[in-house]
């Protein structure tokens, strides 16, 4: 790697509340909040997987000008030209000014709104195995989802449109990139895309920590399935948990009563990989 300078002169910084060509402030906190969001995006990696998916327009990168040499930046310097997207080295206080979590890493970018599809996209698909979050709030655990459903294969997830984090940078970032090679469907309930998910035929399991039938008892192999998560404080939702064909659990050795949503989507949604991969 040739080595740089340790400090980078910034490209003419635009000012604070940058307006697209739209004439529109695309200032974060007056971005639209419909939809499943993504515009932003944060951190190394996560911006990184943006560019080298090549899913959605990017349309600004902006970089802190202090940053150390580092090869990931290289990559993300190197795919950005490649694909003619402006990096723009910033002061950091403007990044940190701009950034909507902690964790940006010197970087993050712009681009257009991830696109959701029809749920019935899912359903039509062979042997599909969907992962489904029934009012899950907490941008950090819906972030781990996804990284661990991009990494156990899942083939789609469902969000509810209401009652449900967004797609924010914090989940973007929590998630490493993986909503870039996932795809969403979001639904108006999630009791009622259930019901058409089991007469589609799916095997759609729900997870509750009270449950008695062990997720380790069920074979998930060879049919397509969808795994229902509930949000952090209450679960599943009552309708939902009826909806669903089966109720398990994750069976723990420790004194501690159950597992957080992300950990437990994780864990269940791996268990069915390795069924499916049998």
């Amino acid at each position: 790697m040739t080595p740089k300078p340790p400090s980078r002169k910034p490209r003419s910084a635009t000012p604070a509340g940058r307006r697209s060509p739209s004439g529109r402030s695309t200032t974060p906190a007056r971005r639209s909040q419909e939809g499943l969001g993504g515009e932003q995006v944060e951190g190394r990696q996560a911006v990184l997987e943006l560019l080298t998916a090549r899913r959605r327009t990017v349309r600004k990168i902006y970089m802190a000008d202090t940053l150390e040499p580092a090869a990931i930046l290289d990559a993300i310097e190197d795919e950005a030209r490649r694909q003619r997207v402006l990096v723009q080295h910033v002061s950091w206080a403007r990044i940190d000014r701009d950034a909507r979590t902690e964790g940006h890493q010197g970087v993050y970018a712009e681009a257009e709104r991830l696109r959701d599809v029809e749920l019935d996209v899912f359903l039509s698909e062979p042997s599909p195995f969907l992962l489904v979050a029934d009012g899950v709030t907490d941008p950090r655990n819906l972030g781990a989802m996804l990284r661990s459903a991009d990494g156990a294969g899942v083939t789609g997830v469902v969000l509810p449109r209401h009652r449900s984090a967004r797609i924010s940078p914090t989940v973007t970032k929590t998630a490493a990139g993986a909503v870039e090679h996932l795809r969403f469907a979001q639904v108006g309930g999630i009791p009622t895309a259930i019901e058409r998910m089991n007469k589609a035929g799916l095997v759609t399991v729900g997870l509750a920590g009270e449950a008695r039938q062990s997720l380790y008892d069920l074979d998930l192999g060879d049919v397509p399935v969808a795994l229902v998560v509930g949000g952090e404080e209450s679960g599943l939702a009552q309708l939902t948990r009826k909806r669903c064909a089966a109720v398990v659990s994750i069976p723990q050795l420790g004194k501690i009563s159950s597992l957080n949503a992300g950990v437990a989507a994780s864990v269940a949604a791996f268990e069915v990989a390795r069924q499916r991969r049998q």
